[in-house]
């Protein structure tokens, strides 16, 4: 016996967002981050320096290596990706510029292929609405479509898509092609080769993205589902199939043959890693943990836990639907990477397509008391956040308001604002819009099922642009190693002969994002640091948890600079000049 869906919607209610609007709020959210900033510090500047290694000839494809030394995440394809885009990019554009441009089309793809994964789960047979006594229920296209545009501006709206996705990291490529795989499982039902070129696409992509066990475990879930979705059309064998075995069996063994494939190629181009670590079952772990939660996965959490509660009576049925169980397993798989891994948050990252993915069949659920209260709550919470980065603008610009302005000068001391039209444009058109958006949100017009996810995506695209566009300026300085690299660089070429080649640089202790820095911002040859110098410079990061090497003998170099990173004051890097024999 089929338990009764929970949702409840009329055919007025599913409305189409205009398209127009919806590629505009992509582009605002996309876009910004990617153009016109330095690589920020640590992970984008280290992927950034192994993609440049392998763009010039410097490291083997197969074994990225920056000076020497691998990834810390033992990843491919995108080191490949960017690289490839450094290669074929005109010879005017700015090689950290190239390298992110396969991201921007990673990003895009992310969102696209979220859209589509809600779009399939909701046109299955159990996620449909209840069918009215005279009609009037909304129709399966048309429902689907406007659950799509919910779970596309639930996935905008996650405050921790903002800066993960911008990097041109593998953490973004995991992303992409984790919702790749998600989008072809949910489409198998009414597809073919779309879905299996997907399926076999996502998963080899996340598995040479530094992900070969998260592949493995998705593909392995993702056969069981459709193995077991009984309420699907594929579900039973199809006219002119009678003898053979049924679509949701042989989709069943198509994902276990990928999946194996899969295995095969992470094992042959030597992708395996042991990563996991038992949890730390201490309190300041746990809220560490606990916090990370809350604020990554706002605001879907909420919404996917009530969808949960809503739609419990299919979850605890036998004949449990697709639309369900398929992100379920997906959250589960990155929430257990999350726990057992270091990096966290690029794991729990993982899991925000199909939390999104909740976070819709959540909407059809929603009491006026309910969409009411998200509504007011995001209006506050954006429209403070976007007057805050206003007003610290103003601040840095004119000196007032003085608080403001002061707290500024202490964060970053030695940053100078400076005024560019196009970015001031930029942020108050987006400003306007979002007046305009909340006018039209609290107006009355015509009931729309994604109606309460509208301010939230809104916000978070608003102040992500705010934040690219008007504090652009003073996150480069406090997030990206140019303060650094030319403090150093400075003293160094200014004792250089004019066009000499770059100086030779002995390095000790240096972390492989502040190697990548040294070598594209300051224009440095460097080598590490042995027994007998090499070069007439060294540099010594003093700051970090590693220990500078014992075996270095500092007898003959005398200091000639030492430079505490002013943003961050865990970082501090000494430079030795070799003194002449």
């Amino acid at each position: 016996m089929n338990h009764p869906t929970p949702a409840i919607v009329a055919q007025s209610a599913v409305r189409r967002l205009p398209r127009i609007a919806l590629w505009l709020l992509c582009l605002a959210y996309v876009l910004p981050g990617f153009v016109g900033r330095e690589p920020w510090r640590n992970h984008d500047m280290t992927a950034f320096g192994y993609m440049a290694e392998l763009a010039r000839g410097a490291s083997d494809w197969l074994q990225p290596q920056l000076l020497g030394r691998p990834p810390e995440l033992e990843a491919l394809l995108p080191y490949w990706l960017g690289a490839w885009a450094m290669q074929l990019a005109p010879s005017g554009w700015a090689p950290d510029f190239a390298a992110r441009m396969p991201f921007i089309l990673l990003l895009a793809a992310t969102l696209g292929a979220t859209w589509y994964a809600v779009y399939y789960l909701a046109r299955s047979p159990r996620a449909q609405p209840v069918a009215f006594a005279f009609g009037g229920e909304a129709r399966p296209a048309d429902y689907a479509r406007a659950m799509a545009d919910g779970g596309l501006l639930a996935m905008i709206a996650c405050l921790g898509m903002a800066q993960l996705s911008h990097e041109t990291t593998p953490a973004l490529a995991q992303l992409a092609f984790t919702a790749l795989s998600f989008f072809a499982l949910s489409a198998m039902p009414y597809r073919t080769w779309i879905p299996a070129l997907g399926v076999m696409v996502g998963l080899a992509g996340l598995a040479l993205s530094g992900a070969p066990s998260m592949a493995v475990l998705l593909g392995l879930g993702g056969a069981v589902v459709c193995f077991l979705d009984r309420s699907e059309p594929h579900g039973q064998t199809e006219p002119g199939e009678q003898g053979s075995a049924p679509r949701s069996l042989r989709w069943s063994l198509a994902m276990l043959a990928i999946t194996a494939g899969v295995a095969l190629l992470a094992w042959y181009l030597d992708q395996w890693r042991w990563r996991i670590e038992a949890p730390e079952a201490s309190w300041p772990n746990l809220r560490s943990m606990a916090r990370l939660l809350l604020w990554f996965t706002w605001p879907v959490w909420p919404l996917a836990m009530w969808t949960l509660w809503r739609w419990r009576r299919q979850l605890t049925s036998g004949n449990f639907g697709r639309h369900l169980a398929l992100p379920l397993w997906f959250v589960a798989v990155a929430l257990g990477a999350t726990l057992t891994t270091d990096a966290a948050d690029r794991s729990l990252l993982l899991a925000l397509p199909a939390l999104a993915t909740l976070a819709a069949f959540a909407l059809p659920t929603f009491s006026r008391t309910v969409t009411a209260l998200v509504d007011w709550f995001t209006l506050l919470f954006f429209t403070i956040f976007a007057l805050m980065i206003w007003v610290v603008w103003i601040a840095a610009q004119t000196g007032v308001p003085r608080q403001p302005a002061a707290n500024l000068a202490r964060l970053l001391p030695g940053f100078m604002p400076s005024f560019t039209w196009l970015p001031f444009l930029i942020a108050t058109a987006a400003t306007l819009v979002w007046i305009w958006l909340v006018k039209w949100r609290v107006g009355r017009h015509r009931a729309a099922i994604w109606k309460s996810l509208v301010l939230p995506a809104g916000g978070t695209a608003l102040c992500w642009l705010l934040l690219t566009t008007l504090g652009l300026p003073a996150m480069d300085y406090g997030r990206s190693y140019v303060p650094l690299v030319r403090n150093i660089s400075r003293v160094i070429h200014a004792q250089s002969p004019a066009q000499a080649p770059p100086a030779c640089v002995e390095f000790d202790n240096l972390t492989r994002g502040q190697v990548a820095a040294f070598q594209f911002h300051g224009k440095l040859k460097l080598k590490p640091a042995g027994k007998t110098p090499q070069c007439g410079w060294l540099l010594v990061d003093t700051a970090t948890s590693r220990p500078p090497s014992q075996k270095l003998d500092m007898k003959p170099w005398v200091l000639r600079l030492n430079v505490r990173r002013r943003a961050d004051n865990g970082e501090a890097v000494r430079l030795y000049q070799r003194v002449n024999p």
